[in-house]
């Protein structure tokens, strides 16, 4: 999306982020998913797991009141041993559809407090930057990771 409403477009960018993150994932093994390729922890299996935390920590724990731990208790990183790429995309796809539904209640200029004292109070524009933000460079991370993987590059790859 190049035109439309500010709201429009920090959506468009959020929901393309979120499809490139997961367009690197589809169609990889559950073992190369899980598959250490660098020297931290990070793998395509784990950042699909960690960008769900996300999803939940900012837009449905934050906006609407934690159901779980709260923010940040959990990166999201460790994959338990019955977690496969499928149960985590759709896990992932899920977290998106009630992030949206979420933000959707709320206008861009709504504020709530972060439980975090140094950033106190931020609004759902600022939450949707981070996310977009965060969710960009996971992409590429991810796509680093998909190239060692098979040679898979770009967008889409």
């Amino acid at each position: 999306m190049t035109t439309g409403t500010e709201r429009d477009v920090l959506e468009a960018f959020l929901d393309f982020h979120r499809g490139v993150v997961r367009s690197k994932v589809s169609g990889v093994s559950d073992e190369d998913a899980r598959r250490r390729l660098v020297p931290s922890e990070t793998t395509l299996a784990g950042l699909i797991k960690h960008l769900t935390v996300v999803e939940r920590t900012w837009f449905p724990e934050l906006l609407t009141g934690p159901s779980s731990p709260a923010p940040g208790a959990d990166d999201g990183f460790q994959v338990g041993p019955a977690e496969t790429i499928g149960s985590l995309i759709a896990g992932y796809d899920r977290a998106c559809e009630v992030s949206r539904e979420v933000a959707a209640g709320f206008a861009l200029d709504d504020v709530v407090t972060h439980p975090h004292p140094q950033l106190g109070q931020v609004s759902l524009r600022w939450i949707m930057v981070h996310v977009i933000e965060e969710t960009a460079r996971h992409a590429g991370h991810a796509d680093i990771l998909r190239e060692q993987t098979d040679g898979a590059t770009g967008v889409t790859g």
